[in-house]
């Protein structure tokens, strides 16, 4: 049977009312890892207003798109597209907009040096002057928003681990370490003569847990490629947002068009030992045979807010390192034992999940035959 999203009231999350059973049972272990707060004020105009700007950003100029590509912070800030890879391969699959809607020049000039895929500059397209103002809207509502939910999270905790000292309330309303991204997913390329077997199941964003604290994710929107009008979505049970359910099978989460959904991350399990976990989530591409012959995109806009760079990943004292491990098992995603230790910094976790990520892409692009030699 299909699971339903958990939903909280805006208007009780300000308030600060306790939602505590709610989070539990949105990104607690066994969870779908997703909570939804409907009524943020003006949230369909604040996203709408960004993601109807992405077809004709995505469609800009190859010198326009290289002018906002910014190769010294990873391709973290601006455009990126071809530039992640998958295994060995470039991911053209999808192309980011990465911006900070929280500052410009985020942190100080040492901390831009010393994490410059952390901290990087905007850069905005000349092209699409509105956007900067619609970005920076969005991006802050949804932050504010986590934050009101890093509170929630501190209650949850004060309540079950004495021990817990992260403080989520306040490090992630006081964060400058805010990365928006606006996606814009290409229509899917057929490469199989099968109808329905020429999409993979994971094909414009493969299976992966989110590596921060907390991820605001917008609805999202479909639009034909060739003229960038909206349409409704043409194959509604396959193409969009999937997450593992608690019997590690994947099912089609839904959210709601009026309203905000909000995914935790690996450090969240980290500093909560475990009371809230990581989901592994992928994005599935439309399949052809319900195209009606249209090359069908889609739109989002996640905005990842996370701490600084140097915040410790600690676990909260008397609590193990398996314990925190063994909340969020799954096969499909590189495990979090072989990315992080008790003590590492956020800035060195997410740069040893990078490397991890890639490697585990480059090991499932091989041969069946070749995988069961080198595991």
């Amino acid at each position: 049977m299909p699971r339903e999203v958990v939903v909280v009231a805006y208007d009780d999350l300000v308030a600060g009312v306790d939602l505590g059973s709610q989070l539990l049972e949105a990104w607690g272990p066994g969870s779908l890892g997703v909570v939804a707060v409907r009524g943020v004020p003006r949230w369909e105009e604040l996203y709408m207003s960004v993601l109807k700007q992405a077809h004709k950003l995505a469609h800009l100029s190859p010198e326009s798109l290289r002018a906002i590509e910014d190769e010294a912070s990873m391709y973290n800030a601006g455009w990126s597209h071809g530039k992640e890879k998958l295994g060995d391969k470039p991911d053209l699959a999808k192309g980011s907009f990465y911006f900070n809607p929280l500052a410009d020049a985020p942190g100080t000039e040492e901390d831009r040096a010393k994490f410059p895929w952390a901290l990087p500059k905007n850069l905005w397209p000349k092209e699409i002057p509105e956007l900067e103002m619609h970005c920076k809207a969005l991006g802050r509502v949804m932050q504010e928003v986590i934050g009101q939910l890093g509170k929630q999270v501190d209650r949850v905790m004060a309540s079950k681990v004495q021990s817990y000292t992260a403080n989520l309330g306040k490090t992630l309303s006081e964060t400058e370490k805010c990365k928006g991204r606006l996606l814009y997913y290409f229509p899917p390329k057929e490469t199989g003569a099968a109808q329905g077997s020429a999409v993979p199941e994971d094909g414009w964003i493969g299976w992966h847990n989110d590596s921060g604290f907390m991820t605001g994710l917008t609805p999202d929107i479909f639009v034909d490629d060739k003229d960038g009008e909206m349409i409704p979505n043409p194959d509604p049970e396959g193409a969009g947002l999937w997450v593992v359910d608690r019997d590690g099978s994947a099912i089609r989460v839904r959210i709601p068009r009026d309203c905000m959904a909000i995914q935790v991350g690996e450090c969240t399990q980290v500093v909560t030992a475990g009371e809230f976990v990581a989901t592994p989530h992928c994005v599935r591409g439309c399949r052809p045979e319900y195209a009606n012959g249209r090359k069908v995109a889609r739109i989002s806009c996640p905005c990842f807010v996370d701490t600084h760079p140097s915040f410790e990943l600690r676990i909260p004292e008397g609590v193990s390192r398996e314990e925190v491990l063994a909340r969020g098992l799954s096969s499909k995603v590189p495990p979090l034992g072989e990315r992080w230790e008790p003590g590492q910094n956020f800035g060195d976790f997410l740069g040893s999940t990078f490397r991890r990520y890639y490697d585990w892409a480059l090991k499932k692009s091989e041969p069946p035959e070749k995988r069961a030699k080198t595991s």
